[in-house]
Order: C-alpha cells, then structure tokens, then sequence
C-alpha cells in the first residue's frame, strides 16, 4: 500500500501545480485607445492618505506628468500624523481633512466616501497613496473603463527595491488568484469583489449602489463595494496594471509589510469560494511538499528516484517565474528560492488567523482594529 502511494505521490503534487496555472492563465492589461470619449473635466481622483507622506509626492508627481490630466484630485488626510497634508497642497491638490471617523468606520471607507461627496466630477478614481502610474497610465485606465462602464479595478505592478520586499510574491499571487477572475473561463466567471490601489466608476453608479458607505465597517473595503456593483447587475472588471499603474508596498520595513498583509487574510479567505480555496491551498501545499520530498532524497531515504522530484522542483520555479514577471519585479532569485516567501506566507497567514479570529484584532498605521462582530475600533 505504501509503495503505491509514493507511485501516485508525484502525480497528484503536479496536479496540484497545475492548478495555479488555472487561477492565472491570462491576466489582462489596461490599454490606450486612438479617441477617447471622456473628457479630462469628467474625471475626479480620489485619494485616501494616512502617513504618507512620501509614497504621495510620487503619486501625485506622477499624475502631474500624465498626457492626460483629470480635472481634480482629492487628497483626504486621514488624521495624519506627518506631512502629507502639506505635500497634496504643494503640489496643486485639493486637501481635504477628514472629519473624526463616525463609530462602526473603519478608517479607509470614510476617507473615500468623504472624497466622493467633494468630487465634481462624473467619473471617479479612487487610489491608494503608494501607487503611481506610467506615462500614459490615466489614458490607458480610462480608455478601458470606457468600453463597458461598471466597476474597474486595476491590481498594480509591484515595484520591489529592497530584498525583504520581495517576501511578498506568495500574497501577490494569492491576490490574483483569490479574485477568480484571470482563469481560462475569463468572464464567465464573476469575480470575489474588486481590487482596492485603484478603483473606477462613475458616479452615478457609485451613489447607486450605496459606495463607501456599504463597505464602512470593512478591512477590505474593495471586496464589499464590488460585491454590490455584482448585486445589482452592475458589471465589475479586474485588471493586472503592468505598464498602466505601479505601487511599492510596504518601504517602511519588514513591520509594515507583515502588518499590511495580516489585516486583510481573514476576509479575503472568507470571500473566496470553497472550490477556489481547496484548490489554493493545493497549490501551496504542492510547493511544499515537493521541497519536503526533495530534500528527503538528497539526505535521507526517498522510495521515488530523486530525478522525479527534481524535475518537479524545475517546474514549480518556472511557474512562479511565468506567474510573478507579470505582476512585479520579483526577478530570477524570488521563483528560484520560492521556498523562502511561501514558508513566509504560511507563518504569517496561520499567525493573522490567530489575531483575527482569536485575539480579533490587528493593526494598522498606527490604529489597531477589532476584527469581531460589531466591534471594530478605528483603523
């Protein structure tokens, strides 16, 4: 009986490998089109900030330079405690500072939903303060909400400068992947929600389904909101922002990083349905074990010849390389050693489980959120 089992024991962690070839098997990018419709006095970007100082001035440098300029853009300042007020005035923004968050708010939400009753215009961008785009990423962004409208959610490029950073490869793919929108069925199937660094819609269509103001008390504000774009037959897109809009995640260090990936796992599994989960969480363990049979060839007694779970081992570095070119610049080491940022995935996201569910609470640029029901501080 053991025999036959370590017969199949390759097959079905290939199996499980293939799987995340399903999740991404065409990620599609923003794109310009000759004529465009829309006019730059029709666009109003929206930006939540809390501390971001630094991560701003890029952003909105980066909306200066674009060839095609909106007609605002809102800076809300989220009770920052350094200069990011200053920065958006400087650099010709309109600052707006946010009232004292009204109980059962979480901290993001009443940014955005603040922005949105100041914005004049008819079609609103919503982005985080650590994105920004490329040359020609506004025109791209709006040339392909233009198609069809609804919601446009747009995941950015991550853009990596230190070595920690690039910790962050598993949670990037699992992002993608949990959104169940860049499989081989395409638009059959209906995404978990939105992707929250950059949002569009008009506004008629936002004030219609309730906007922030629905996803108030939320973490991952951007699944809620899409969730009711979805409910009222409103159509939600999802996007991969290589050459359109980039962020870098997470500068201030490894705390910040572990930090911001912890606050939102809770939520994002609870959304995912149980199919795509089971077949993640095969994914994930399929990397593993490979790792674990391999190793135990090299050093110890394996009954399956160590050629077959080399080749295996190949194989899963090919396909996080073919799957992470696309949505950063995690290089050649990242896929090569994807043993380091997956067993730093498992840790974190067993560790976030712990703090949500049972310590239910995080934290959060300084506020710490209670996760229970009906009982969320301030984030």
């Amino acid at each position: 009986m053991r025999a036959i089992e370590m017969e199949i024991t390759p097959y079905l962690l290939f199996l499980f490998c293939l799987f995340g070839f399903f999740f991404l098997w065409r990620i599609p990018f923003p794109e310009k089109k000759d004529k465009l419709l829309l006019k730059p006095s029709d666009v109003s970007i929206i930006i939540p900030a809390r501390n971001e100082e630094k991560n701003l001035q890029r952003l909105l440098s980066s909306l200066n330079d674009q060839t095609r300029s909106p007609s605002e853009i809102i800076v809300v300042d989220d009770h920052s405690d350094d200069s990011t007020a200053n920065v958006g005035e400087t650099a010709g923004a309109t600052v707006v500072r946010s009232e004292n968050i009204p109980e059962g708010w979480t901290g993001k939400p009443w940014a955005c939903w603040q922005g949105a009753h100041k914005a004049k215009g008819n079609i609103f961008i919503f982005l985080d303060a650590d994105t920004f785009l490329e040359k020609e990423g506004l025109l791209k962004t709006l040339s392909t909400y233009e198609k069809r409208g609804g919601l446009l959610s747009v995941q950015p490029y991550h853009h990596m400068e230190r070595l920690y950073e690039r910790l962050s490869a598993v949670f990037n793919i699992i992002t993608m992947m949990g959104m169940n929108t860049f499989t081989p069925f395409g638009s059959k199937l209906k995404p978990i929600g939105a992707f929250g660094p950059c949002m569009v819609c008009s506004r008629q269509d936002y004030f219609a389904v309730g906007g922030h103001e629905k996803a108030r008390g939320e973490i991952l504000e951007s699944i809620s909101l899409g969730k009711e774009f979805l409910k009222t037959g409103r159509e939600v897109r999802c996007y991969g922002g290589r050459g359109t809009i980039s962020f870098r995640m997470y500068p201030e260090g490894l705390r910040a990083l572990v930090e911001g990936f912890s606050k939102g796992f809770g939520t994002g599994a609870s959304a995912t349905s149980l199919v795509g989960l089971f077949m993640m969480v095969c994914w994930i363990t399929g990397g593993l074990a490979i790792t674990r049979h391999l190793l135990q060839a090299v050093f110890w007694t394996d009954p399956t010849p160590l050629g077959v779970w080399i080749m295996l081992d190949v194989f899963y570095i090919l396909q996080m390389h073919w799957m992470l070119r696309r949505i950063g610049n995690f290089g050649l080491y990242t896929p090569l050693f994807f043993q380091i940022p997956l067993l730093f995935f498992v840790v974190l996201f067993f560790s976030s489980l712990l703090r949500i569910f049972v310590m239910r609470r995080v934290r959060w640029k300084g506020r710490r959120v209670k996760t229970g029901e009906g009982d969320k501080d301030q984030l």
